[in-house]
Parts: C-alpha cells; sequence; structure tokens
C-alpha cells in the first residue's frame, strides 16, 4: 500500500520503518525541517519497561496536593479555561482506583517489554547506535518511608515478571559510584537491571537514515492542516504543500493528534502535558551517573548519555505552551548538583521543554479508527521512547493484515467506549 504517515518523532519514524521493511511505499510528512524535533528531541533518555505504570493510581490526588506545595514539586497545574483540560484531568481522577490501575498498568508492560525486544533485535541487525547503554534504572528514595512503601510496586513487578534489586546505600553505590560522596541523602533504592538508556533524537535520526534506505520519503517544513474524509474513508490530507493522498493514513502527531481528529467525530482524550530536561557536558566522569538515576522525591531523572547529563522531570499541565519557566529549571539543577555535584558543567547546560502525548489512564492508543485506512499511533505519554520500537512494529503488522506479535486490543481507541475511559 501507498502510506502517509503523520508525524517525524520518534513513534512516527519506526512507524515508518516499519512500514517500509514490510514492503509498503511510505512517506512521513513533518512541518519541522528534520526528525525528532519536538517532544522527541530531549526527553530523559530512559527505555524503561519496569516503570512502566500509568500516572492515575490509587494515592496520586492526595500525593498531588503535597507536590503542588512543594518547592521542587513535579507537578505544575496552571489553570485555564479550557473545558478540554478539565474533562482530562476528572478522567484521570477517575482512574485512580486500585482496579483501575491493575488493569491500565497490565495494558502498558506487554507494549513497553516488546518494544525493548524490537530495539535491542534493531542494535543487532542494522547496527543503530545512540548513545546507549543498558546498565538499568536506579530509583533512589532519599527517605526510609520510601523504601518501607515499596511493597505495592514490588507485587507488580513480580507479577509481570520483571527483575528487580532492592538496595540499601551500599548497594546504591555499587550501580553508581558517584553516589557516594552523598550517601547520607539517600536511604536506598529499587533498581531495575534490564532497563537501558539511549538519546531518543540521535536514535530517531539515524533510523530516519535507515528507513529512507528502504525508500521512505521524508516531506519536511510540511504544515498538516486538516483529514479530509467521506463517511467511511480518509480521501486526503491538507497540507501547506497542497493535498497529499495515500491508500492508508498513520496519525502520529503526539499531544496534536486530537486537534486532527476533532472535526473528523472522534475524540481521542490525548492532552499535553509539558516535561522540561537540562542537558549538561560532564565536566568530570568519575562524578556523572553510569546509567539513571530517578530521584523519587522529585519525579527527577538523571541520565547519562554519552559525554553528557540530561535531567528530566516535571509534569505541568498548561495546554499546548512550551514557554521555559526558570523555577522548572531550578528544580532540575537541584536535584543533579544535590546528588551528582561533580558530574556536570552546569553554567553550560541547555534547557528543553517538550508536549508530551498524556492519556488519562495511561496506556497509548494504537490501531484503528471508524474510518478504514486511518489509523493511530499516539499517547505514549512519558513512554514514547520506551515503547517506540514495538508501537512501530504492530501498527506495521495491522496494516500488513499480520497478526501482531502481542495482543493489542485494549490499546485500541474503542476502550473508551467503556468504563475504564
Amino acid at each position: 500500500m501507498k502510506v502517509l504517515v503523520l508525524g517525524s518523532g520518534v513513534i512516527g519514524v519506526t512507524t515508518a520503518y516499519y512500514l517500509a521493511r514490510a514492503g509498503h511505499e511510505v512517506t512521513v510528512i513533518d512541518r519541522q525541517p528534520k526528525p525528532a524535533l519536538e517532544t522527541s528531541f530531549a526527553n530523559a533518555g530512559e527505555v524503561s519497561p519496569g516503570y512502566s505504570s500509568p500516572w492515575a493510581g490509587p494515592g496520586v490526588p492526595v500525593k498531588a496536593v503535597k507536590w503542588l506545595l512543594m518547592k521542587h514539586g513535579p507537578l505544575v497545574i496552571r489553570p485555564k479555561l479550557d473545558p478540554v483540560m478539565w474533562l482530562w484531568l476528572l478522567k484521570m481522577l477517575r482512574n485512580c482506583t486500585t482496579a483501575r490501575y491493575a488493569v491500565n498498568k497490565s495494558r502498558m508492560i506487554p507494549i513497553a517489554e516488546y518494544s525493548r525486544d524490537c530495539l535491542q533485535a534493531l542494535r543487532s541487525e542494522i547496527g543503530i547506535r545512540y548513545d546507549e547503554r543498558a546498565r538499568g534504572t536506579l530509583q533512589l528514595f532519599r527517605e526510609q518511608a520510601q523504601l518501607d512503601h515499596t511493597g505495592d510496586d514490588i507485587a507488580v513487578l513480580k507479577q509481570y515478571g520483571v527483575p528487580f534489586e532492592v538496595l540499601g546505600r551500599e548497594g546504591c553505590i555499587a550501580a553508581e559510584p558517584a553516589l557516594a560522596g552523598v550517601k547520607e541523602k539517600f536511604a536506598g533504592g529499587l533498581r531495575l537491571p534490564h532497563d537501558e538508556t539511549g538519546d531518543c533524537h540521535m536514535f530517531t535520526q539515524a533510523l530516519a537514515l535507515e528507513a529512507e534506505k528502504l525508500g521512505v520519503r521524508f516531506n519536511f517544513n510540511v504544515g498538516i492542516d486538516a483529514l479530509n474524509a467521506d463517511t467511511t474513508r480518509i480521501t486526503g490530507v491538507a497540507t501547506s504543500a497542497g493535498m497529499m493522498t495515500a491508500d492508508a493514513y498513520v496519525l502520529a502527531l503526539g499531544s496534536y493528534s486530537p486537534i486532527l481528529l476533532r472535526p473528523l467525530g472522534i475524540s481521542l482524550p490525548v492532552y499535553p502535558v509539558k516535561g522540561y530536561s537540562i542537558t549538561v557536558p560532564i565536566k568530570d566522569a568519575s562524578g556523572a551517573p553510569e546509567s539513571t538515576v530517578m530521584d523519587e522525591s522529585y519525579k527527577v531523572a538523571i541520565t547519562r548519555l554519552g559525554d553528557r547529563i540530561r535531567v528530566g522531570g516535571t509534569a505541568e499541565i498548561s495546554g499546548y505552551s512550551t514557554k521555559l519557566y526558570a523555577a522548572r529549571r531550578a528544580t532540575l539543577d537541584h536535584s543533579l548538583t544535590d546528588l551528582f555535584p561533580r558530574g556536570g558543567d552546569l553554567p553550560r547546560a541547555t534547557f528543553w521543554c517538550g508536549l508530551r502525548p498524556m492519556t488519562p489512564d495511561g496506556p497509548p492508543v494504537i490501531g484503528a479508527t471508524r474510518f478504514a485506512n486511518l489509523h493511530l499511533n499516539t499517547g505514549h505519554g512519558t513512554l514514547g521512547w520506551t515503547m517506540a520500537c514495538g508501537s512501530g512494529r504492530v501498527l506495521a503488522d495491522m496494516l500488513s493484515g499480520k497478526k501482531p506479535e502481542i495482543d493489542t486490543k485494549e490499546l485500541s481507541i474503542k476502550r473508551y467506549d467503556h468504563r475504564f475511559g
């Protein structure tokens, strides 16, 4: 088939690559001049199937109040006169129950684990490089109470067969030697040894080159204005370069996907949640992290990416604003300098933000719509990099008439037709 992929972030590019590998004629369009220049550009760098959990969970509403009052809190809400925002927040609150959390997590773990396997296969098959490391993730607890309350998380890890280690101070230092100088600042940690790290932007640009070798065409600097449709099918995409047509269409525009679907009568509950990061040149390698350290108190991830440290965090609900707020950088600076004071050259850091496409329940939305030739691959939230390869692979299988290697039925937009929406 001739397939038009809308969006050249990590989700769009992985989808295009796997579609081309399956023999389809693929074109990708994007408003940016190159791939991965928006939400995929400077994320936290984690490939973390073990941390694939919904944000909506039991106890989150109470925690949210605490986070909003913290100086370096991980949550920021900037109220707007936007009914879509408030409806999304209400739907998220509805999912903050033990039963719904369990269902939603059960939908996220399989695609995340499968995606990591697909990523590892790509490394083996095409030799792609992206400052990758396979040295696990360490969730660091500053307070003993946090360590004492890991029982529920550990139960879930056991349920899904995810390897883990509960570590005291010395165990954390063995995994991350640079923490030896600040050992009085934490009580212990939970380590997931099979998690990986890597530069999502570097990966996406490299995979785009591989996709081009398979015949994929990338049309950049093209604005996407609307999806045109009759009663059953998409008939074309209105763009700044004119009308573009194909046999099938894949919408992979992250937070902007609902905007194109709304005029078609499709309600997709994806809303942007802004995340921030700083990228810091390494000043002293012995004082930098080996992999990813998740500072649990501030929900900040500190990741080694080659000769840089990526520090990512904050969930800011403020619509489609990409304004950079100094207070959000202060949180990232604080977490880095508190745990790795010698590692990074902070004055040379670059500051960035991106809009994570969040669903209110947590899992992404992958698969068909009521329009026979329109397919979705969006709503991955903070886990786009973690889930990208698996999501691209299963969608390519769907369009090719093949049964995906994992069950994706519960990732469909149809799940919002029942009580878990």
